[in-house]
């Protein structure tokens, strides 16, 4: 029994040795676990002895207070949505007993706490400060404002060090059917808590380990622990979605906060703080940003960008107009719209390189072309719901075109493949606008257009494919509707999820056939859009196998059509005839679109099909005749060609027949240092949510007609035949 006790004494002191600045709640209500903070290694030689002794809950707190932690799946009653259930819980007084390891008497070295004269969830009512009653004074009591007020005065009821730990922890608590005690297990146990808050996956019968472990908790609370200073390495955290910092003794916070891209919550009430960093802008998914009780004149211009914010607290700063104003009359919304509105124009991004790719030599010759392929966001998608971090300005249609025509003309590609072109922008704008600039066209919106009256269906999208005309001719054009094509299979279209997924879909895909007028070669072009959603994996697979067989129909007829001169080329065969298949995919290179077009083929119980029944293709697999590449994949695709602060990937392809072509040149990607501020697509310098793809082409030459074989005497044989002719003669 002694030496038992003796035990529990030693471990309790190796225990604040080692993690006297931090307190981790997992998911379980009757477990702590001390964890290291970010800038402490816990000792490997701590060892707890498996029986932890059971948390008192009487007596003074000795003892330091440190971070707490705590896992998501714990109650917490200080998220905007469950603010009136804070304040009934506030009823239930709540007491937290003492226990070493839950002290408020003492921070960190050199700084004094203020200890309470109790634990209880349960707070004396609190005054507003001085600069917040004159503030109110002078107000017009409006319901924006008295939300303020309101979630303002349950802020500094949360001074306490650790208070929204705590109350996670006693709610948990509360709820539990099992004992109050909070055990603290031995991390030497195979059923030890997580490391650092990461639970990774355990092996099973050989399986190698998750290289992407389950995170057991998203929120740290540094509360009301007059901490002065915060280390660079709490911002290293990035999967926090909360962030408690509120009642300290901050004067700065460090632009590194944006690297926590996935908080929803972030408190820094009850500092000092005169100034917040501009890359605050930079965490587009906050919903609550409490800046309460500092001493704030103003706001960076961009914290426009937090379109998803719903509650901006402020109050009890002294706000200069008219920021104040805004926020007391019209609220969070209204003042996140002033700023974004009013942001300066950043700085143009350098132009983007050009890339030559090894051993091939850019030409002008007849046989070198360019194409150039972008999603342009149509009108009436760009919208603020969807792209509120947007200026409203910019997001305008009238701004944005001009934009895109600017940019597309910058480039003077020989072929120009536009998604997302409405009927009214292609024949009222594009159309006339690229004309000028010797370009013919071919359009057709989505399949949608035909059901509807000519009013309604200006404003559906298409695709638009542009050519030079002193370049091609153009001999034939073809309208590849995927639902159409569905219900033509007799294999699938009868099919449950044929007509529930498939055929519900109304994307495009045009095809020209295009001949040059300077080598008569002739090239087939395709422009197309593929359906959008991450969830209906299967149906862009199935949209894109419907388009090889299709384009297998037309290539075998196209092939046979005589050229138009005397001199031009006659294709033996379809896969002859120069392919090029571009447009927005929606896919990503992991996605099994990418595997089957670059592969030629993808087997039948792809997980991209799941569980969908779809006949041949998912009975037998999907093949294709081409030999087709990326023409990006010689740089292994650029690092995006959609960016957007919800998504940023590459979905925007331009795919080659390699027996064909080859490709010599690249449009590089964006400036690295001009995306380090920016948090999406459409914007002042950049029109759409999509960036320009551009390759050059060079047409391959012919192969050689091969002689047949010769089964004569060789040219060795007869030269020594003829040699030795020639020496009997002398």
């Amino acid at each position: 029994m002694v030496k038992d006790l003796t035990r529990r004494r030693l471990y309790h002191n190796s225990i604040m040795e080692t993690f006297p600045h931090q307190l981790i709640y997992n998911g379980s209500s009757n477990h702590v676990s001390p964890i290291h903070s970010p800038t402490q290694t816990p000792s490997p030689t701590t060892s707890p002895t498996p029986t932890s002794p059971s948390l008192g809950f009487s007596g003074n707190h000795n003892h330091m207070a440190g971070p707490s932690i705590y896992a998501a799946n714990i109650p917490l009653f200080f998220q905007s949505k469950l603010r009136p259930k804070l304040q009934e819980s506030q009823q239930l007084n709540h007491t937290f007993p003492a226990h070493s390891l839950l002290s408020q008497n003492q921070g960190p070295p050199s700084q004094a706490l203020n200890s309470p004269a109790n634990m209880s969830v349960s707070q004396p009512p609190l005054s507003l400060s001085s600069s917040s009653s004159n503030q109110l004074n002078n107000t017009v009591s409006s319901p924006h404002w008295q939300q303020q007020v309101n979630y303002a005065q349950l802020c500094r009821q949360s001074a306490a060090p650790h208070h929204h730990a705590r109350q996670a922890a006693a709610a948990a608590r509360n709820n539990s059917l099992g004992s109050s005690a909070i055990a603290i297990t031995d991390p030497n146990n195979p059923n030890k808590p997580p490391v650092n808050g990461v639970s990774p996956k355990k092996e099973v019968n050989g399986d190698k380990k998750d290289p992407h472990p389950s995170q057991q908790w998203l929120t740290i609370d540094l509360g009301g622990m007059g901490l002065k200073n915060i280390s660079k390495e709490l911002f290293g955290y990035k999967f926090l979605n909360t962030l408690y910092i509120n009642h300290n003794n901050l004067t700065y916070i460090s632009p590194e906060v944006s690297k926590l891209r996935n908080l929803t919550l972030l408190d820094i009430s009850g500092n000092k703080l005169t100034s917040i960093p501009s890359e605050m802008g930079m965490l587009t998914s906050l919903r609550d940003l409490l800046l309460f009780d500092n001493a704030l004149m103003t706001l960076p211009a961009e914290l426009g960008t937090l379109y998803q914010l719903e509650t901006l607290g402020l109050e009890g700063n002294p706000l200069n107009e008219p920021i104040k104003t805004i926020l007391q009359n019209k609220g969070t919304n209204a003042v996140i719209t002033y700023l974004r509105d009013g942001c300066p124009v950043p700085l143009a991004p350098a132009d983007r390189d050009w890339i030559l790719l090894e051993n091939e030599q850019t030409s002008t010759g007849p046989d070198t072309f360019t194409l150039l392929c972008y999603n342009v966001l149509c009108e009436k998608y760009a919208t603020t719901q969807l792209y509120g971090y947007t200026p409203s300005w910019a997001l305008s249609w009238d701004y944005r075109k001009d934009n895109i025509l600017q940019e597309v003309l910058s480039y003077n590609s020989d072929i120009i493949c536009l998604q997302e072109v409405d009927i009214s922008q292609y024949e009222d704008y594009f159309k006339e606008e690229l004309h000028k600039s010797d370009y013919d066209s071919v359009y057709w919106p989505k399949s949608r257009a035909k059901t509807m009256g000519d009013w309604e269906r200006k404003s559906v999208d298409g695709c638009a494919t542009f050519f030079k005309a002193s370049r091609f001719t153009m001999v034939d054009k073809v309208l590849i509707e995927f639902n159409q094509v569905a219900l033509q299979r007799s294999d699938i279209k009868k099919t449950e999820d044929m007509f529930n997924r498939v055929i519900t879909k109304d994307n495009i895909a045009v095809v020209t056939l295009l001949e040059n007028k300077d080598n008569q070669s002739r090239m087939i072009v395709v422009n197309c859009h593929i359906h959008w959603d991450p969830t209906y994996a299967d149906v862009k697979l199935v949209q894109v196998a419907m388009l090889m067989d299709e384009l297998d129909k037309l290539a075998q007829k196209w092939c046979t059509i005589p050229s138009q001169t005397q001199s031009g080329n006659n294709y033996i065969g379809p896969q002859k005839i120069s392919t090029i298949i571009c447009g927005d995919f929606n896919s990503t290179p992991d996605s099994g679109v990418y595997e089957f077009l670059s592969r030629g083929s993808i087997r039948q119980d792809h997980n991209d099909f799941g569980d969908h029944i779809y006949g041949a293709y998912t009975s037998d697999g999907l093949t294709h005749k081409l030999s087709l590449k990326s023409a990006y994949s010689s740089i292994e695709e650029l690092p995006f060609t959609n960016f957007t602060p919800s998504f940023t990937g590459v979905i925007d392809y331009i795919w080659y027949s390699t027996n064909t072509l080859t490709v010599t040149g690249l449009l590089g990607g964006i400036d690295k240092e001009y995306l380090k501020k920016i948090v999406g697509f459409p914007n002042a310098h950049f029109p759409s949510d999509h960036v320009v793809i551009l390759a050059e082409f060079r047409l391959k030459p012919p192969a050689p007609i091969q002689p047949p074989p010769q089964f004569g005497i060789s040219s060795h044989s007869h030269h020594r035949r003829v040699h030795g002719h020639l020496s009997t003669k002398k």
